[in-house]
């Protein structure tokens, strides 16, 4: 424990009434007066609750942090911050004041069977001690008997069903000087075990910005809808005026359906706020103690129709540092990135959560070991990630296992599973990579190998993870609404492979700490797995059982195959890809891996069509359906605008925006190579049509930058390596496929783009067809004059992503002679550079002119 509070006498104090009841309790309102000194140098505040505490001195709030402390495994580890109040001290009496609402501590948490109040404590308490420094001497302030303890205008509080705040019975002064409390009641110690108490690792949630409205209207149920335009964390600010106790109730939801808010995705969470005015004159409500998840706000009672200055959305999450940015020629997929940014924005509040909507937002492990390497690139995580992984090393401790969610209040799974419970390596080594820092791996490495063992330790005579419950590919579009994680790939396979990643990382962690033993010990697991995985799942040539994209995806990336195996693998993905017309076909377990899968076998076009088809299930659907966030489910929005009748259906879930890190690494082309930026790879692979990208990340060792041009046959890349970084750059379309190995600073270079002959063909997509003027005229005269009746733009908007080859077998019709004029006419067309983007997505009109053999007279 910090110096500053261990051993000052304070207690963790509470009421002495504890409540029974199940529903809301009102916030507590702590106070104490003290004297002090002219001769004060300095005062610091250490404050914590069980709970979330707004602490007061002198009237004035002390800091700006909201729902704090956040939220840890309050039995191993509870934040106590600190702050220098020297400039709110002053000689005479003084007040401290502290309000302490339930937040996770006492709230109810969980969904379903599991949602229950209580979890941590049996009621709110406080923690606080003030250090006030003289020249001389010491003196103390600290949470004991002294303290009175009250009520005030905060009547309920929940993280999930919102808060009451009547303004009529905010006891004006109490945390000033001189305030009347002989009405309030007496304190009590509450029992909590001191060692837990820590520094803060992770930096604090704060309000972060303000969104006004982008619309306000009348609904025909007598409310007014505001729409902020953007799905965030947060809450609602109001400025209100009218007569006192008029109630104002403000609900929060995700999406409209007919022009009224849904709120089915936040299933039994209330997100409801309400407020009593005082009748005072202009009055400002906010919320406290609370947070939401929407985009729009039903607001009932007002006494008056609102202007845009008159209510604002409060962004709220831990305020972390951004570090990477992204942006293409094409403004859907920008979009995509943008959402998958805003998803990671409103699900780390104070811990990485599924989601921020409904009754659940808990620190679901497999969620963030898909999307890890995102979120590295995006923030600096290492405060927020570094304390989760404490937590997880701690209930690690206690449960002999990896819990499904960080801090655990589910309790009902008592064994490991993969990409859930794996996170305990997987995390610390991403996190390594990315920053460089060896202590990552120490400090987590009890767990890592604690983890580790208990999965050996379950293999079978085979050396394969063949029994027990699994998440399997969670959130395959094939799977049964009602049942997730039934999708079309084998959980056991995809155990397996998990696990042989995750043996490799911990074969590289010891190697990397110096524990020889290990290392040797884990690398021999990964070869015992990797060789059962082969034998059970992967004939000779290639092929894998399930012919799923997800088994493909996670044999090729997890180095499951050997390199004769790789080429029949990667076509065979490509072929799935293909054969789904773009369609995602994957869920939690190979969403992350598909596209860089396809892109490490030579099939970078496949994961472009992947990327760039907009037809549920894909990645641009949910964009095209005007998401702000990444969705739970590809398609949570039905095409006919209803909700998802599924039940799990959070429009604001990250995991899915792992494509993002295919975005960094392939599209701009930024990978590190070793950990910590110390050398790095620069290897665009344009593609799909676009015309340039651009990516920076702020590394450890500075700023990392790309950016690619192609227009009219040439290509211009520019770069920037940070100090101490050596970049190997592999340039783009280069004519001889160059590349230069170069050191800090910025580098430019220009050239002719090499045409690939091959790059267009009768399969290639239909979209990637389309997006060549002069190809797309040929193909579109030659399928009109033998089939004149075909409704083209029909055929092009509906199979985009098919090979074109494929769409021919369908017209019976088409003599062959026709296929071999269109293959001629792709082919004599190819290397010529004419693909152009089209402004805004859409498909220029096609000029009909006749095929190459067939004459005007003939026609």
């Amino acid at each position: 424990m910090s110096a500053g509070y261990q051993d000052r006498g304070a207690v963790f104090i509470g009421p002495r009434a504890r409540p029974t009841s199940e529903a809301e309790d009102p916030a507590v309102y702590f106070r104490r007066e003290f004297e002090v000194a002219q001769d004060v140098v300095s005062a610091t505040l250490w404050v914590t609750a069980l709970g979330v505490v707004e602490p007061y001195l002198n009237g004035a709030p002390v800091g700006d942090e909201v729902l704090d402390p956040g939220w840890t495994s309050y039995r191993h580890r509870l934040v106590v911050r600190s702050h220098d109040v020297t400039h709110l001290v002053r000689p005479g009496a003084n007040a401290f004041g502290a309000i302490v609402g339930e937040g996770w501590a006492t709230g109810r948490l969980g969904y379903a069977e599991i949602c229950r109040r209580r979890q941590f404590a049996d009621r709110v308490g406080l923690f606080a001690v003030i250090d006030l420094n003289y020249s001389d001497r010491r003196e103390v302030v600290v949470t004991d008997r002294l303290f009175r303890a009250g009520e005030g205008s905060v009547r309920a509080n929940s993280v999930y069903d919102g808060v009451t705040i009547d303004a009529r019975m905010e006891p004006n002064g109490w945390h000033q000087p001189g305030f009347d409390d002989s009405g309030w009641g007496p304190v009590e110690a509450i029992e909590w075990d001191r060692a837990t108490l820590v520094d803060p690792v992770a930096p604090p949630i704060r309000r972060i910005e303000e969104l006004a409205p982008r619309d306000i209207r009348p609904s025909r149920r007598a409310t007014t809808i505001v729409d902020f335009g953007q799905n965030i964390s947060g809450w609602v600010r109001l400025r209100l005026t009218g007569p006192r106790g008029r109630l104002v109730t403000i609900r929060h939801a995700e999406v409209l359906v007919d022009g009224l808010p849904d709120y089915t995705t936040l299933r039994t969470a209330q997100a409801t706020d309400r407020y009593l005015l005082a009748g005072s004159g202009t009055e400002e409500f906010e919320p406290r103690f609370t947070y939401h998840g929407f985009r729009y706000a039903e607001i009932e009672g007002l006494p008056h129709d609102i202007s845009p200055d008159d209510v604002r959305a409060v962004v709220v999450h831990s305020d972390m540092t951004r570090t990477g940015w992204f942006e293409t020629s094409d403004e859907l997929v920008n979009r995509l990135h943008e959402n998958v940014v805003w998803s990671m924005r409103d699900n780390f509040v104070g811990l990485p959560t599924d989601c921020p909507q409904r009754d659940e937002r808990l620190g679901w492990t497999g969620d963030i070991n898909a999307f890890a390497p995102t979120a590295a690139y995006l923030y600096d995580v290492s405060g927020v990630l570094g304390s989760w992984l404490a937590d997880l090393a701690a209930e690690q401790r206690e449960r002999g296992f990896v819990p499904y969610v960080v801090p655990d209040v589910q309790g009902t799974y008592k064994s490991p599973a993969a990409l859930w419970s794996d996170v305990a390596v997987s995390l610390p080594w991403a996190l390594y990579w990315q920053y460089g820092d060896i202590e990552i791996l120490r400090r987590s490495y009890e767990s890592m190998v604690a983890f580790t063992r208990s999965v050996e330790a379950l293999l079978d005579e085979r050396g394969l993870w063949s029994a027990g419950f699994q998440f399997g590919d969670w959130l395959d579009p094939s799977a049964p609404l009602t049942s997730p994680r039934r999708g079309k790939t084998d959980p056991h396979l995809v155990a397996t492979a998990y696990l042989a990643k995750v043996a490799r990382e911990m074969a590289a962690t010891a190697q990397a700490l110096g524990q020889v033993g290990d290392a040797k010990h884990f690398t021999a697991l990964v070869e015992r797995v990797r060789a059962a995985f082969r034998a059970e799942y992967v004939t000779p040539n290639g092929r894998i059982t399930n012919e799923s994209a997800t088994a493909y995806a996670l044999a090729i990336q997890f180095g499951l195959l050997d390199a004769g195996q790789l080429p029949t693998a990667g076509t065979r993905l490509a072929d799935l890809v293909r054969r789904d017309a773009g369609r995602i076909s994957t869920g939690f377990a190979g969403t992350p891996h598909v596209a860089h899968a396809l892109t490490r076998t030579g099939h970078t076009d496949a994961a472009y069509a992947l990327l760039l088809q907009r037809e549920a299930p894909s990645f641009l659907y949910p964009v095209t359906r005007g998401a702000t966030t990444i969705w739970e489910r590809w398609d949570a929005i039905l095409p006919d605008g209803t909700v998802n009748p599924s039940g799990m259906t959070s429009l604001n879930h990250y995991a899915l925006g792992s494509i993002a890190h295919w975005l960094h690494a392939v599209v701009a082309g930024l990978e590190a190579t070793s950990p910590g930026y110390r050398t790095v790879r620069i290897a665009p692979q344009p593609g799909g049509g676009l015309t340039f990208a651009k990516a920076a990340h702020d590394t450890p060792r500075g700023r990392l930058a790309v950016r690619w041009h192609q227009a009219n046959g040439t290509m211009e890349l520019a770069v920037v390596v940070p100090p101490g970084t050596t970049a190997i750059v592999e340039l783009p379309l280069h004519p001889t496929g160059d590349s230069e190995r170069v050191g800090p600073g910025e580098h430019r270079w220009t050239y002719p783009a090499r045409q690939r002959p091959h790059e267009l063909a009768l399969d290639s997509p239909i979209d990637a067809l389309a997006g060549d003027d002069a190809t797309w005229a040929r193909i579109a005269a030659i399928l009109q004059y033998h089939l004149p009746h075909l409704p083209l733009d029909a055929v092009v908007e509906s199979n985009a992503a098919m090979p074109l080859s494929a769409v021919l077998n369908d017209f019976s019709a088409l003599p062959a002679s026709a296929r071999e004029e269109i293959a001629a006419a792709i082919q004599s067309e190819a290397g010529g550079n004419k693909r152009q983007p089209v402004d805004g997505g859409a498909r220029r009109p096609i000029r009909l002119v006749p095929p190459p053999h067939v004459t005007e007279d003939q026609r």
